[in-house]
C-alpha cells in the first residue's frame, strides 16, 4: 500500500488511500512536489520535522552563543526529568485507584456470596457497568481521541502523521480515568497500553508549556515550538509510559526504538534512558510507601511484577520441542488474533459507530454484562477441586480466604478444602490471574479444561472488547492468553516426561510471550519486558527462542497488531523498507502529468488568499525570475506560514518590487517562533483571518520567510532512493526538478569533519589528501605554469568523487 502513495499523481493517491475505511487522503501538490502531506478534513497532517532555514531562522540563531546551547540542553534534560516524575505519578494513580476499584469489589461480593451467590453476581454486574459507563461516557463526552490503547496514534505521530486532539489536555484527563473505569470494571484489556499514550500526552503538553484552553499554562516552560523538539520529548513519553507499566526502565527504552520510533539518535538515547530511570525511580517510591497500608487495598498486585525466580532451576534438550511448538501455537493464535480484531474493528468503525457516541455506550455496557456474567457464572458450572497435599515446606494457603489475592479460590465450593480452579483465574484481577498462571510448585492446580474453557471465552472477549469507546491495551490480556495455552502444554509436557523439576509456570511464561510475539511482532524489547517482569534471566535464551518463531509464523499471515489498527484508522505510516514495485519506478512517474500550483516571490494578497482556499495544498514551490527572465525555484513556502503572514499583516507592502533579499530593511518582523503550529490545536485557517479590501490589494515579499533550501532529486531517480530520503529525513516535501546541467561541486566525507588544527602528522596527511589540498596544489600549478584551472580542479573533483 506504500508504494501506491506515490503512484500516477493525486487522484491514483487518493484511490490508494481510499482503498482503508476511513482513510485519509494523502495529497500530491503538483507534478514535481512529493508529499506526505493529508487533508485537514479527516483531522490528520503530516508534520514538519526539517527545519525550515528562512531568514527568520538564521536571524535567530546568529543571536544565540554557546550559553544558549548549553541553557538548551539543560533545559531538554530538565524536561525529561519532569516527563518521568509525570509519567510515574500518572502510573502510581491509575495502579491505586484500580487495585482499590477492584480489592473492594471483590472483598464485597466475596462476602455477599456466603449468604446469596444470585445477590453477589448481582452485584458484581452493577459494579462493573457501575465502572465501564463512568469509562465510556468519559470517552464519549469528553475525550474521543483516548479510546483504545493509543499506540497507533502515537506511532503515526512519530512517523510524521499528526491525528488531531492525541496529545490534547482533555486526552490525558480522559486516557487516565478512563483506564481506571475500564481496567476496574474487569474488561477483557489493560491500562499498560494507554499508559504509553499517558506518557507521551505528558511529554508534549510539558513541551508546550501546558494547556491554554484550561488556563493551565506556564511560559517558562514553553521552549519547544518546533515539531522534531516535541517529537523527541513524545519518545521519552512513550517509553516512559512501559517504564510505569511494567517496572521495566530498559524494556521501556527498547520499546521506544523498536515499536514507535522512525527515527532515533544517540542524544535522545540518552534522554530516554535518563527519563525511564526517574519513572523506576518514582515508583519504587510510591510502592515502598504503599507497603505502610497507606494505599488501601493496593497491595503486591499493583504494579506488575510476576517474581518466578524460585520456579524452574533448569530444562533439558527434550523440552525444546514443546517449547517450540508455543512459539508455533502464538504465532497462529496471534495472527488469527490480529485478523479477527481487524474484521470486527472495519464492522464496528463502518457500521455500528456511525450511529452516535449513544450506541457506543450501549455496546460497552452490552460487553461489561456479558463479561461479568460468564466470569461469574462459568465457574458455578466447574466442579470444585480437592486442595493438594501440602508440603510442611508450602507456603500457599488452600483455599484462600475470601477477598484475599492468591491460589486456590473457594468458590461455590461445597467442602472446606476445595478450591475452584476456572474461578482462581476467571474470578479475579487479570495481573492476579497471570500471577497465579505463573505460579511455581502448583503443578496440576488447573485442569486442562479448565484452562481451554477460559483459553476460549477469554480469547472471544478479547476480540470483542478490542475496539469499544473506551481505553484499552493488549499486553495483559495477550499475556492472559499466551500464559493459559502455554500452560496448557506445560500439563502435557509434565505428564509426558514424568519429571519433577518440571514446573507449569515455566510454560505459561513463555507462552505469554509467543502470544505477544505472534500478535505485536516485537522482539527485542518484548524480550526484556518479560525479563524485568519475571526477575528470572535464566529463562532468556528461551524467550528469545518462542519470540522468534512466533514472529515468523505471525509475519506469513498479516502484520502486528498495531500497524493493522494504524491502517484502518487511515494513519498514512511509512514502515522501514519500501515496497519491491518501487524499485521499477522513477521520481518522475510519481509526481505524474499534474500541473504544479506555484507562488511568485512577491505575490498579491487577494492571489494568496484565492490559493488558499481553493486548495488544501500544504507547501507551494515559490517562483522568481533571473534578469535574464528566466524562471528560478528559490524555495519552498508552508501554508501555516502563509496564514502568519496573513494574520500578522505586518509584512504588507504597497509596491511589487521585492525588498531587500537579506530580510533586514524592516524594523518589524514576525519572530521565528510565531510560525510554529500549536501542538494542541490545528492552528489558525484562512477562514479565522479577516482581511479588509485594502488589504487585499497589498503584497508579501516571501523570500525572508520561504525555505531557501528544500531537498530535491533528479527526475529519474529511482522511488526507492525517494522513499529512502524521503522517510529517513522526516521529510513532508521532496522537489523533483530534471537532471542538472552543470555541477557547482562533489561533497565527500572529508569535507563533512570540521578538522581543528592539530600537529598530530596523521591529520595532516589526512588535510594532504583531500579535495581542499588538491585544489590548492593545482591553483599553485595553475598560477606558474598559466595553463587552465578550471578543467583540471572539475576532473579533480570527479576523481575525488569516485574515489
Amino acid at each position: 500500500m506504500l508504494s501506491n502513495l506515490f503512484e500516477n499523481g493525486t487522484e491514483s493517491a487518493r484511490v490508494a488511500w481510499s482503498q482503508l475505511p476511513h482513510s485519509d487522503e494523502g495529497e500530491l501538490d503538483g507534478a514535481g512536489l512529493l508529499s506526505t502531506t493529508t487533508s485537514d478534513r479527516n483531522g490528520v497532517e503530516s508534520l514538519d520535522y526539517e527545519v525550515i532555514e528562512n531568514y527568520a531562522y538564521r536571524e535567530e540563531q546568529a543571536q544565540r552563543g554557546k550559553l544558549f546551547v548549553i541553557f538548551n540542553a539543560g533545559v531538554k534534560w530538565f524536561f525529561a526529568l519532569l516527563i518521568g516524575i509525570g509519567t510515574g505519578l500518572a502510573a502510581v494513580f491509575i495502579n491505586i485507584s484500580v487495585e482499590n476499584f477492584a480489592g473492594w469489589k471483590f472483598a464485597l461480593i466475596f462476602n455477599i456470596i456466603q449468604k446469596s451467590y444470585l445477590a453477589g453476581c448481582l452485584i458484581y454486574i452493577l459494579i462493573n457497568l457501575a465502572l465501564v459507563f463512568s469509562s465510556v461516557y468519559i470517552i464519549t463526552q469528553f475525550a474521543p481521541a483516548a479510546a483504545g490503547s493509543g499506540i497507533p496514534e502515537i506511532k503515526g505521530y512519530l512517523n510524521g502523521v499528526d491525528v488531531h486532539g492525541i496529545l490534547l489536555f482533555r486526552t490525558l484527563i480522559g486516557k487516565i480515568f478512563g483506564s481506571i473505569g475500564s481496567v476496574g470494571g474487569g474488561l477483557a484489556l489493560g491500562k499498560e497500553g494507554p499508559l504509553v499514550h499517558t506518557g507521551a500526552c505528558i511529554a508534549s503538553l510539558l513541551g508546550q508549556g501546558g494547556s491554554t484552553k484550561y488556563h493551565l499554562s506556564s511560559r517558562w516552560l514553553q521552549g519547544f515550538k518546533s515539531d522534531r523538539d516535541r517529537r523527541d520529548l513524545v519518545t521519552c513519553g512513550c517509553a516512559a509510559g512501559v517504564a510505569a507499566a511494567f517496572r521495566a526502565p530498559v524494556g521501556g527504552v527498547l520499546f521506544a526504538l523498536e515499536e514507535v520510533t522512525s527515527w532515533w539518535r544517540s542524544q535522545l538515547m540518552w534522554r530516554v534512558f535518563f527519563t525511564s530511570a526517574i519513572v523506576a525511580v518514582v515508583v519504587r517510591m510510591a510502592m515502598g510507601w504503599c507497603k505502610s497500608e497507606n494505599c488501601g487495598h493496593f497491595g503486591s498486585g499493583g504494579f506488575i511484577i510476576w517474581d518466578i525466580s524460585d520456579g524452574q532451576e533448569d530444562y533439558s534438550f527434550e523440552e525444546l520441542l514443546p517449547m517450540a511448538l508455543i512459539g508455533v501455537i502464538g504465532g497462529l493464535l496471534g495472527a488469527l488474533f490480529n485478523q479477527l480484531t481487524t474484521y470486527v474493528t472495519r464492522w464496528r468503525r463502518n457500521y455500528l459507530h456511525k450511529k452516535g457516541n449513544r450506541v457506543k455506550i450501549y455496546e460497552a455496557c452490552l460487553i461489561s454484562v456479558l463479561t461479568s456474567v460468564i466470569s461469574f457464572g462459568l465457574p458455578l458450572l466447574r466442579n470444585c477441586t480437592p486442595c493438594p497435599d501440602s508440603d510442611p515446606g508450602f507456603e500457599i494457603e488452600c483455599p484462600r480466604a475470601p477477598g484475599v489475592d492468591g491460589n486456590y479460590v473457594n468458590f461455590y465450593c461445597s467442602k472446606d478444602k476445595e478450591y475452584n480452579d476456572l474461578a482462581t483465574i476467571f474470578f479475579n484481577t487479570q495481573d492476579d490471574a497471570i500471577r497465579n498462571l505463573f505460579s511455581a510448585k502448583t503443578i496440576h492446580e488447573f485442569s486442562a479444561r479448565s484452562l481451554l474453557t477460559f483459553l476460549v471465552m477469554f480469547y472471544t472477549l478479547a476480540v470483542v472488547t478490542f475496539g469499544t469507546a473506551v481505553p484499552a491495551g493488549q499486553f495483559v490480556p495477550g499475556i492472559m492468553i499466551g500464559s493459559t495455552y502455554g500452560r496448557l502444554v506445560g500439563i502435557f509436557t509434565v505428564n509426558h516426561y514424568k519429571k519433577l523439576n518440571i514446573e507449569e509456570g515455566t510454560y505459561a511464561l513463555l507462552g505469554a510471550a509467543s502470544f505477544l510475539g505472534g500478535s505485536m511482532r516485537m522482539t527485542v524489547s518484548l524480550c526484556v519486558i518479560m525479563v524485568e517482569i519475571t526477575n528470572n534471566l535464566k529463562f532468556l535464551p528461551l524467550i528469545m527462542l518462542v519470540l522468534l518463531i512466533s514472529k515468523a509464523v505471525g509475519d506469513v499471515f498479516n502484520e502486528g497488531l498495531y500497524d493493522e489498527q494504524a491502517r484502518l484508522k487511515g494513519i498514512p505510516l511509512l514502515e522501514s523498507r519500501p515496497k519491491y514495485e518501487m524499485r521499477k519506478r522513477t521520481a518522475r512517474e510519481a509526481c505524474g502529468n499534474q500541473k504544479v500550483l506555484s507562488l511568485p516571490r512577491v505575490v498579491k494578497v487577494a492571489d494568496v488568499v484565492s490559493i488558499l482556499r481553493s486548495n488544501e495544498h500544504n507547501g507551494f514551490p515559490v517562483i522568481d525570475h533571473t534578469r535574464n527572465g528566466e524562471r528560478l525555484v528559490i524555495g519552498l513556502m508552508l501554508r501555516s506560514h502563509l496564514l502568519v503572514l496573513l494574520h500578522s499583516k505586518i509584512d504588507f507592502q504597497h509596491s511589487p518590487i521585492p525588498c531587500h533579499s537579506t530580510g533586514g530593511s524592516r524594523a518589524i518582523r514576525p519572530n521565528f517562533s510565531e510560525f510554529a503550529k500549536p501542538v494542541s490545536s490545528k492552528g489558525i485557517s484562512i477562514d479565522d483571518i479577516y482581511l479588509s479590501s485594502d488589504d487585499l490589494e497589498m503584497y508579501i515579499d516571501l523570500a525572508p520567510f520561504l525555505n531557501p533550501s528544500p531537498y530535491v532529486v533528479p527526475e529519474d531517480m529511482s522511488l526507492t532512493k525517494v522513499y529512502n530520503l524521503f522517510r529517513q529525513l522526516g521529510l513532508r516535501h521532496l522537489f523533483v526538478v530534471p537532471r542538472a546541467s552543470r555541477v557547482m561541486g562533489v561533497i565527500t566525507r572529508k569535507d563533512l569533519l570540521i578538522e581543528e588544527e592539530t600537529e598530530n602528522s596523521a591529520t595532516m596527511e589526512l588535510q594532504s589528501t583531500s579535495v581542499r589540498g588538491q585544489r590548492h596544489e593545482r591553483r599553485r600549478s595553475a598560477a606558474e605554469n598559466g595553463g587552465d584551472l578550471e578543467r583540471p580542479l572539475l576532473n579533480g573533483l570527479l576523481v575525488q568523487h569516485q574515489r
